[in-house]
């Protein structure tokens, strides 16, 4: 018998720089350029106001996990759970007329009869016996006639 290698965590993404993956990569890349251009473009005050925020953003989608999922997966299925959820649930409020009408009814009462079935003959026992066991070869019908 052939033995074949399995692949073994799959869903683990390729390290390509050191320690950092490919998506992870970009993101501080992207995140490092914007910064750049930040600090050329704006005051220092400015470039502070705005690269502090942007940098924490782009270090949490890049390195932070929820569950063993990038923080991206996470953040796209919150928004889909927010917009529309799963549960639903109606919260009805009775008024004061509706709850005296629902004490007020008085529901009538029927006498409960138990329902007994008429005892099967032998000879129909018998009968579905031998179909069963003939595996539906022999019919009782073609017998009558």
């Amino acid at each position: 018998m052939d033995q074949f290698v399995v692949p073994q965590f799959i869903d683990a993404e390729d390290k390509i720089f050191g320690p950092l993956t490919a998506r992870q990569f970009i993101i501080v890349m992207f995140m490092m350029l914007l910064e750049f251009a930040f600090f050329k473009l704006l005051s220092f005050a400015y470039f502070l106001m705005l690269g502090i925020p942007v940098f924490i953003i782009a270090i949490i989608f890049a390195f932070a996990k929820i569950n063993g999922m990038p923080f991206h997966y996470f953040l796209l299925n919150l928004i889909q759970t927010i917009k529309k959820p799963h549960l639903r649930v109606w919260y009805k409020e009775h008024t004061t007329s509706e709850l005296k009408a629902f004490i007020n009814v008085k529901k009538p009462t029927l006498p409960i009869k138990p329902f007994r079935k008429a005892p099967m003959s032998s000879s129909r026992l018998q009968e579905l016996t031998l179909i069963v066991d003939t595996g539906g070869i022999y019919k009782p019908e073609e017998e009558e006639k």
